[in-house]
């Protein structure tokens, strides 16, 4: 309950399965990933049809319904029980409010009731709210580094090569920090690379090149991202 004097935040997590709320997720991601789209509304439709996941996260306050977020993810190859999470996306202006756990949590006990065990999704390691986010506050795994893995384009990497961490989220067994004495290597990166993007794209890109260069070596000799930490970055155990 919200104490004294406060306002309780009123949101809503439900089923986009109407086209005027397909429309509006794809005007939404849109907006929150820039001029390349990521997905359109008739793929939206599609897998929702077919039963995948798709969801609008909604902010009901003063009686009104605006969509705030929206999460899409599809089922994995057959047999295994997992899914991938195509995206998750929240306004910027309700980032760091716990509602993008809260739709993640939703996305987890979906996947639950229909025996899935395991999600998967990529971000770019150089976006360290994303990394805190998956690695720490969820307890995703890392399972994989892949170069460029979906392209130059022009959506959240602003025209630089697509680097991209594979993540798991065991949905039974979240996964905790490594131990202060596992860690053998860290690796630190920008505190803030999407506002550097805007300012200073050649720095950016600089950034890109040396974590590529570095994740490779530390990968290369064996070690695993164990683990994220703000202000030290990846921390890596053998």
């Amino acid at each position: 309950m919200p104490s004294q004097g406060q306002t309780e935040v009123v949101r809503t997590i439900h089923d986009l399965d109407t086209v005027e709320l397909l429309l509006d997720a794809q005007s939404l991601l849109d907006s929150v990933r820039g001029p390349e789209r990521v997905i359109d509304a008739g793929t939206l439709r599609a897998l929702q049809q077919s039963g995948n996941y798709v969801v609008g996260l909604f902010d009901d306050e003063g009686g009104g319904k605006r969509m705030v977020g929206a999460s899409i993810a599809f089922f994995g190859e057959p047999g295994r029980r997992t899914m991938h999470s195509h995206i998750t996306a929240l306004l910027p202006e309700y980032r760091g409010k716990g509602w993008g756990r809260e739709l993640k949590e939703h996305q987890r006990q979906w996947a639950f009731s229909r025996d899935v065990g395991r999600i998967t999704w990529t971000f770019d390691p150089l976006v360290a709210r994303n990394a805190h986010f998956f690695l720490t506050v969820l307890g995703a795994r890392v399972t994989g580094y892949s170069v460029n893995l979906y392209g130059i384009f022009g959506g959240g990497d602003a025209g630089d090569e697509s680097d991209r961490l594979d993540v798991e989220w065991s949905l039974a067994d979240i996964a905790g920090p490594p131990p202060a004495d596992s860690v053998v290597e860290t690796l630190e990166i920008p505190d803030d690379i999407e506002s550097m993007r805007a300012s200073d794209p050649d720095a950016a890109h600089e950034w890109r090149m040396r974590l590529r260069a570095e994740m490779e070596a530390l990968l290369g000799r064996g070690l695993r991202i164990g683990g994220f930490e703000t202000g030290r970055g990846y921390l890596f155990t053998e």
